[in-house]
């Protein structure tokens, strides 16, 4: 299959309103539609932007300000050399709502996406309305469960790989990026997706450069950190409790998380949290959009 341009799938027309803006020392793509209350959207790896599309017009129909945005490093987003961490990851949302003339925004996060908004949620607190985590635990969840590996409540494995220099970056984007749809085949939980046409969209961003480098930089700050200061200080801050109300979404097929692992994640709530388990592997919001939507929805319309 001949691949788009990475311009022409990161820039996708639509019903939407692609902008760029100025943030904590860089430059974000973000793609809204709607007006309302703010709702950001923050996909996991290896996605971009568009992981949401389902869930931005819906958004938008339901009378909210759906936001996509690019992470730092991915997409129409800047690919700075540093930065990966979640300190710095977490103050670009919170940095991006308020440049974008917010208060403060619900954080709606897939994977690694899920950790910035439980990042956060904690750091900035009052920027945080509430928190959605689709497939993705509260740290200190998923660090307890890496912690016992014969449990197999998460795999991580694929990040031991990303730590090697180099050859990471070439595996991704050999063969116009295949790699990104095996990945995305194998975490998933559902029969024939992502279909021939998703899967060309991701690869195609994918392949604009250096996002094979940076992309997986966080992937090694996370496991390179664990004995460092920075990662104990980073471990320390989430032992905060989340104050705000949390949904929770997990696919109940999901090969990287398991549905005990996001349930753990309660322990460091002391808003409320309901959990949504919906038939899908790593990616319910896609896997499952109509249901996964359906859930955001009636739980958003449910907040104070």
């Amino acid at each position: 299959m001949r691949l788009v341009s990475p311009d022409a799938a990161i820039g996708l027309a639509g019903p939407w309103t692609h902008r760029d803006v100025a943030a904590h020392g860089a430059r974000f793509h973000i793609v809204e539609m709607g007006q309302g209350p703010a709702v950001v959207l923050l996909h996991g790896f290896p996605g971009y932007w568009w992981s949401w599309r389902h869930q931005l017009q819906a958004l938008a129909q339901a009378g909210y300000r759906a936001i996509a945005m690019d992470l730092r490093g991915y997409a129409g987003s800047d690919h700075t050399p540093h930065g990966y961490d979640p300190f710095t990851l977490a103050a670009d949302v919170t940095s991006v709502i308020r440049s974008l003339g917010e208060q403060s925004a619900v954080l709606v996060g897939h994977g690694w996406g899920a950790l910035i908004a439980w990042t956060a949620a904690v750091q900035e607190p009052h920027t945080v309305k509430a928190v959605v985590a689709v497939a993705g635990p509260h740290p200190k969840a998923l660090r307890a469960a890496a912690a016992r590996p014969w449990t197999a409540e998460v795999s991580l494995g694929y990040a031991l790989g990303f730590q090697l220099p180099f050859w990471p970056e070439h595996s991704l984007t050999k063969n116009d990026a295949v790699r990104v749809e095996h990945l995305l085949r194998t975490w998933s939980a559902t029969p024939n997706w992502p279909d021939g046409h998703t899967a060309s969209m991701y690869r195609s961003a994918f392949m604009r450069w250096p996002t094979a480098h940076t992309s997986i930089e966080f992937h090694r700050w996370a496991l390179r950190s664990v004995l460092r200061s920075d990662g104990r200080r980073f471990m320390s801050l989430m032992r905060t409790p989340v104050t705000q109300d949390v949904l929770m979404i997990c696919g109940t097929h999901d090969p990287m998380v398991s549905t005990q692992c996001c349930r753990a994640s309660t322990q460091w709530v002391s808003g409320t949290m309901q959990t949504v388990e919906v038939h899908a592997g790593h990616f319910p919001h896609e896997e499952a959009p109509e249901e996964c939507t359906a859930a955001l929805l009636h739980w958003l319309a449910q907040l104070h």
